[in-house]
């Protein structure tokens, strides 16, 4: 990694990209929205974003810091209710894009926020939970994860299932019927993971600028596959940390460590 950006930044710009203009994405704070935010500013200026709290088309005057903030009122298309977010924009199949991120996520994508060590009764840490994150999972068409790898965040199996992936104990998703397609890509800060169309398991598809499969393969739980066709990263461009830096969280907000 240079010196010219962070990971945090590496990871925004990476996330931002994935983004296609015109889509419908639910997203919550943090390095989603900020991933969202660029792409609106950049090459995606008709993304529609949608926010738990019910703000639908969201156009903030300045960085949101939850989803219950009141910038976000600011340029909606409309305000509903967590019912209506929930029940006809994401059950009723309307949210192309999801974004998630966690305390863990396994090589089948299964999302835990729930507790970590221990029983369920007993954990070592007990974590918010679900929020709307088990939704978000079941039902977007589409869904990316962020996070910074490490062996801790990414084991081969979560200790508990908040948001299902792409296999449960051998049991595929659509066996469950969730109607979304599940986990596609892992935005992580050395690499892209992608989900194997066959099988789901999570495997290599890209490496940043400096990292190897071996210093990827060192910070997840299992033994980790390799595509054939191994791609590369571009680091962010010039525009997209001067828009970050100075647009989208000057204050550091988000970005800073």
């Amino acid at each position: 990694m240079t010196a010219d950006y962070t990971p945090k930044e590496l990871m925004a710009c990476v996330a931002a990209r994935e983004l296609r203009d015109g889509e419908v994405v639910f997203v919550g704070i943090g390095l989603p929205n900020l991933a969202c935010n660029l792409a609106r500013a950049t090459h995606a200026p008709k993304l529609l974003l949608i926010y738990e709290s019910g703000a639908v088309g969201a156009v903030p005057e300045r960085l949101p810091v939850s989803v219950g903030d009141p910038s976000l009122v600011t340029g909606c298309i409309m305000v509903a209710s967590m019912a209506d977010v929930f029940q006809s924009f994401l059950q009723g199949g309307r949210i192309e894009v999801g974004f998630l991120g966690g305390a863990q996520v396994d090589r089948w994508g299964n999302i835990n926020t729930t507790v970590v060590g221990g029983s369920y009764e007993h954990p070592k840490v007990r974590l918010p939970g679900s929020g709307g994150a088990a939704e978000i999972a079941v039902h977007a068409r589409r869904l990316l994860i962020i996070g910074a790898l490490s062996p801790r965040m990414f084991p081969a199996d979560v200790d508990f299932v908040t948001s299902p992936g792409n296999r449960y104990h051998g049991t595929p998703r659509s066996a469950f019927k969730h109607p979304g397609a599940g986990p596609r890509r892992v935005i992580t800060d050395r690499a892209i993971l992608e989900a194997n169309d066959d099988t789901g398991e999570l495997e290599l598809s890209a490496l940043y600028p400096g990292e190897t499969v071996e210093s990827v393969r060192a910070q997840v739980g299992w033994p980790l596959a390799v595509r054939d066709a191994l791609g590369s990263v571009e680091p962010p461009s010039a525009e997209e940390l001067r828009l970050l830096r100075d647009v989208l969280d000057p204050k550091r907000l988000f970005l800073k460590g």
